[in-house]
């Protein structure tokens, strides 16, 4: 049973706002000195290691998996981890990283269509209105690149953050399908098989990491350590407290502060149409959920 949420809460979702809003500004900085797929690995592998530390430290068993548990969770896996993190790490070499935090925040309209259709959770037509504005506003994010994609790499980088928030969409609809399993272990599982996927293609495709200085190194440390494993913490500490629906205010955030810290860390220029899709994207997410937000203001 959730509870009003608390001031440590509150501080809670800012906290994750900020790591989570602040990852594509760092996996700009780690692709400064390493290539995509070991941004990509390095950042998993040492997710999962350190979620393996904080699960011993807990008191939390990681089961063992086997039969149609074990090959559904290799599919979420690879689509909420090996494949997102590798499209945004190859797409954000083309892309302001403010452009891969605006389109983090469709995820949710995504889900939608795809729960309509393999889950319990019918499309509501308030529901669908939230979503049409929202694609809208993916539109707008893109702008005329999509047609230009014979010019250069940078709709190619656009499309592949796009095609990160749709794979993290479809591991959603799976892991609400999976049997119950303590969320720490679940965030362990992925990243594990996540890590056995981008090791080896790591190696094969950029060859063994060596420490590429201070500014590169430290950025691929903060990214296995603070939105994995601290992150992971919070999200469970903020769901158990004060459910999933406070949780949801997460998404709001992630592309207001990863446009901040594209802007005034990395000197980013953002175009007019960011903003204009923002706006479209942040109002579908509004409307798509606003009975989850009325139960939230009335709590």
């Amino acid at each position: 049973m959730t509870t009003q949420p608390t001031l440590s809460n509150w501080l809670s979702i800012l906290a994750l706002g900020v790591i989570w809003g602040g990852t594509f500004m760092v996996v700009t900085i780690a692709l400064r000195g390493y290539g995509p797929f070991t941004v990509a690995g390095a950042r998993t592998t040492l997710g999962a290691v350190s979620l393996l530390i904080l699960l011993k430290a807990t008191g939390h068993k990681l089961p063992m998996l086997h039969g149609r548990a074990l090959g559904l969770m290799v599919a979420i896996g690879i689509l909420n981890t090996a494949l997102p993190f590798s499209l945004l790490s190859w797409g954000q070499q083309y892309v302001p990283s403010a452009f891969a935090g605006i389109s983090m925040a469709a995820l949710p309209l995504f889900v939608l269509p795809l729960a309509h259709v393999f889950s319990d959770e019918p499309l509501s037509s308030r529901k669908a209105v939230g979503v049409l504005l929202g694609f809208a506003g993916a539109t707008v994010l893109i702008g005329p690149g999509v047609l230009r994609i014979g010019s250069g790499l940078e709709p190619l980088g656009q499309i592949a953050c796009l095609l990160a928030a749709f794979s993290y969409a479809v591991s959603s609809i799976l892991t609400r399908n999976f049997p119950p399993m303590d969320p720490l272990a679940l965030a362990t599982w992925t990243l594990i098989i996540g890590s056995i996927c981008l090791v080896p293609i790591t190696l094969a495709t950029e060859g063994i990491p060596t420490w590429a200085g201070a500014e590169a190194g430290l950025a691929i440390l903060f990214l296995g350590l603070f939105p994995t494993a601290l992150a992971a913490l919070l999200r469970v500490m903020v769901i158990r407290s004060a459910g999933s629906v406070f949780m949801t205010l997460v998404n709001y955030q992630v592309p207001l502060w990863s446009m901040v810290f594209g802007a005034f860390v990395l000197g980013e220029m953002l175009p007019l149409r960011f903003f204009a899709a923002l706006t479209l994207i942040l109002l579908g997410l509004a409307i798509s959920q606003w009975a989850s937000l009325q139960r939230l203001a009335r709590g």
